[in-house]
């Protein structure tokens, strides 16, 4: 089945921004949910989620929903109050879409929603699937009360699928932005032991896999939204050193240097997780940019990878 019309949350984002240019590339009508309407491009309806009120025109005509709002996780110090506005953002929007769902006479068939890797913690060294268990940190209680309000859509007669997203490199920012900030003025290092695993995905391949999901009617529940293998933050690090032809002289920085700077959200940083991207290959998806240095050059360069 392929939408004729997708409404899309937190649209303003990395992952929202470019998924937006591809849907309309394929021809399908996108529209936004947001706090304000002003778009020129893209038709916009308003909601307001602190005070749990959604404009009832937002569903006419939609066939799918792709839910990617949530404060950014990594924007800010986790303060107590950002922590909270973390958690509430993601239960809360997505309680008012199910309220929504349930309220309004609609013909929305299919709902995508973003979810995260963090689901799974940073505890142990094991490879993490779909049917591994839930972390007990601060994100995996996030994502673990996401999923629980995502998954009321289905009891709503809803495919529902969720994304667990990776790390996701983009050249419009994210984590790949600030990495190479360092290496393209010489001064780029590993951070904390190097040793951590990250689970990273091409931006274009998130968004591909997020098509794929509202089109594929098979597609149901969790998915990991990563690409087919893991490297150390040492790997990548040099990886990106290597792109962008800068030498990376500098020994890792301390956990405990992270630490003090960044508060409880050094995690994000100096810990990490082998999660595989098995499952959604096995009912079809293939990845256009499954090599981690062709993936960096696309991004960071013009020049081809050397094979």
């Amino acid at each position: 089945m392929i939408p004729k019309r997708v409404l899309i949350t937190g649209a303003s984002g990395l992952v929202g921004t470019k998924l937006t240019e591809m849907l309309m590339q394929e021809g399908i009508d996108v529209i936004h949910l947001g706090r304000s309407a002003k778009k020129k491009q893209v038709p916009s309806f308003i909601w307001d989620i602190q005070h749990g009120v959604i404009d009832e025109e937002a569903l006419k005509g939609v066939d799918a929903i792709v839910h990617l709002a949530g404060a950014g996780v990594a924007d800010k110090r986790w303060t107590e109050k950002r922590k909270q506005e973390i958690r509430e953002s993601r239960t809360r929007s997505t309680q008012l879409l199910v309220e929504q769902l349930k309220k309004t006479n609609h013909q929305v068939k299919t709902f995508v929603s973003a979810s995260a890797i963090g689901y799974y913690g940073f505890e142990g060294d094991e490879v993490c699937t779909e049917a591994s268990k839930p972390g007990s940190d601060f994100l995996a209680s996030v994502v673990k009360d996401w999923e629980t309000e995502i998954d009321k859509v289905q009891e709503l007669n809803i495919r529902t699928v969720k994304i667990r997203i990776g790390i996701v490199l983009s050249k419009r920012g994210g984590a790949l932005a600030e990495m190479a900030k360092p290496v393209r003025w010489g001064v780029g290092a590993a951070l904390g032991t190097g040793k951590q695993y990250m689970s990273w995905i091409h931006i274009e391949d998130l968004c591909r896999m997020f098509i794929y999901a509202l089109r594929n009617e098979q597609l149901q529940g969790a998915y990991n939204g990563v690409g087919p293998y893991w490297v150390t933050n040492k790997e990548l690090t040099t990886a990106i050193a290597k792109v962008l032809k800068k030498p990376l002289w500098l020994p890792p920085i301390p956990g405990f240097v992270l630490n003090l700077m960044l508060g409880e959200m050094a995690d994000l940083v100096v810990k990490g997780s082998k999660v595989s991207g098995r499952k959604i290959v096995e009912v079809g998806f293939t990845y256009t940019h499954p090599n981690l240095e062709e993936a960096l050059t696309s991004l960071l360069s013009n020049r081809k990878p050397q094979t």
